[in-house]
C-alpha cells in the first residue's frame, strides 16, 4: 500500500467506524452526504486534473500507487472523499455533543 493510501487509512477508518454510532445520524440524510461528498470530488476533482495536466501540481511516484482516474492517482480521487467525510463526521460530533451538553454551558 502506498504511503499516501496509508495515511487516507489513517485518516478515515475511525471516523468511519464511528459514523454508524446511532446518535450521530451521520446517514440520517444518505442523500446529502453523499451529493456533497460528490460535489467535492467533481470541483476539486477538475481543478487537480487541470493543475496536473499544466504541471502545476504532480504527484511523487514513489508515494502514490499505479492505478489512475482521469490521469490522478487513486489516492488522490479518494482523498476527496475520505477528507471531506471527516470534516462531516467532525461536524456531526462537534453538533452533538453541544446539544447533549448544552447544559452545562
Amino acid at each position: 500500500m502506498s504511503e499516501y493510501m496509508n495515511v487516507l487509512v489513517i485518516s478515515g477508518l475511525i471516523p468511519f467506524i464511528l459514523s454508524f454510532w446511532p446518535p450521530l445520524k451521520i446517514y440520517r440524510n444518505a442523500k446529502a452526504l453523499i451529493l456533497s461528498i460528490f460535489l467535492i470530488v467533481v470541483i476539486y476533482g477538475a481543478w487537480d486534473v487541470f493543475a496536473t495536466s499544466r504541471g502545476h501540481w504532480w504527484f511523487n511516484p514513489q508515494s502514490v500507487g499505479t492505478f489512475k482516474i482521469i490521469n490522478l492517482p487513486l489516492e488522490e480521487v479518494l482523498f476527496f472523499v475520505v477528507i471531506p467525510f471527516c470534516c462531516i463526521f467532525s461536524w456531526e460530533v462537534i453538533k452533538y455533543f453541544k446539544s447533549r451538553f448544552k447544559s452545562f454551558a
